[in-house]
């Protein structure tokens, strides 16, 4: 047990090692989404599985708060309304589960934050197209080679790794981190 405890740890902080070279991307990312939300845009985001819940954690913290009292920032997590995800996904296909909503919801001026370990799911690269054809700005917390969807967002954050326990212990890192960077502007 310890040898993969202790294996785990060390996967996770070489990971989190070459994480600093991303550092100016997700500065990048956080000034995207701080603009968004001080012109009056919505943060929306969507993922599956592990993803889905890292949606639901982020938006919870904008719309919350992270570490800062502040005004409750507008974020909606699509990974939420069962209602909505099963009309969809029975009346249509599981692949169009969030763009379905995007289509409804998202407006040029707000942002898709697209979660996806692998880059290749085909209900989040939906949601990304649909997003960018309405002029919405996407951001993919990716892994691996960030797959189809890294050509689909503005700005993709590729954790360099293919474990996906490991890309998603970086994805709430980075999360996280924007939620610290967008709170500490003055809303």
């Amino acid at each position: 047990m310890k040898q993969v405890i202790l294996h785990a740890i060390d996967e996770h902080a070489a990971v989190l090692d070459d994480m600093r070279r991303m550092a100016e991307r997700v500065a990048e990312a956080a000034v995207l989404l701080r603009t968004i939300i001080s012109n009056g845009g919505v943060i929306y985001l969507c993922g599956n599985g592990g993803s889905a819940a890292d949606a639901q954690h982020l938006a919870a913290e904008l719309v919350g708060r992270f570490r800062r009292e502040r005004r409750a920032l507008s974020a909606i997590a699509l990974t939420t309304d069962t209602s909505v995800l099963t009309c969809i996904g029975n009346d249509y296909s599981f692949a169009d589960i969030f763009s379905r909503q995007v289509e409804g919801l998202v407006k040029a001026g707000d942002a898709l934050l697209a979660i996806s370990t692998s880059g290749n799911s085909e209900n989040v690269i939906r949601a990304a197209e649909k997003a960018k054809a309405i002029g919405a700005t996407t951001i993919g917390l990716l892994g691996r080679d960030g797959g189809r969807l890294a050509s689909l967002c503005t700005l993709p954050l590729v954790v360099p790794a293919t474990d996906t326990a490991r890309i998603q212990e970086m994805h709430i890192l980075i999360g996280h981190i924007l939620c610290d960077l967008i709170e500490g502007a003055e809303f």
